[in-house]
């Protein structure tokens, strides 16, 4: 019998478990594995979904200021909203998200919210273009005038 990975195990235990999120989204969903969705890094699995307290942190940017790790729309899921219970990067708990991403990351979610009042509301236009913008050259951010090629 595996012991290590038993989710009854870990949920009898009451763990708090403390994992390295790569990017989380509006509404709380946790890519821990995949770099723009697609190159493995690490992993966190049961631990989380069955830990009495799960935690996440994350540095807010990488890269200088070219890459977010607060995006509207996370490029894979390995921990959706009801696995994440709590986010934290160096600004804290409430307000995770780096200053100069706030803005651009609060006008995605009140727009998605208006034009898209559903549960779960995403323009599906701009949800991943956080995630092109990184590819196509070189920085998330919406005004590429403001980061330093």
């Amino acid at each position: 019998m595996e012991i290590s990975n038993n989710p009854e195990g870990i949920r009898r235990m009451g763990l708090i478990t403390i994992n390295t999120a790569l990017e989380a989204d509006v509404y709380g969903n946790v890519n821990s594995t995949h770099v723009l969705g697609s190159s493995m890094m690490n992993g966190s699995g049961d631990f989380t979904r069955n830990a009495y307290i799960s935690i996440f942190i994350t540095p807010s940017i990488a890269e200088g200021v070219k890459i977010t790790a607060f995006v509207p729309m996370v490029s894979h899921v390995d921990h959706n909203e009801n696995s994440v219970q709590i986010m934290v990067s160096e600004h804290g708990l409430a307000e995770c998200v780096h200053p100069m991403y706030k803005a651009s990351l609060r006008d995605y979610f009140e727009h998605s919210r208006v034009s898209f009042a559903q549960q779960t509301p995403h323009d599906l236009k701009q949800a991943l273009s956080w995630h092109v913008r990184l590819q196509e050259p070189g920085s998330m951010h919406p005004d590429r005038q403001q980061i330093a090629q």
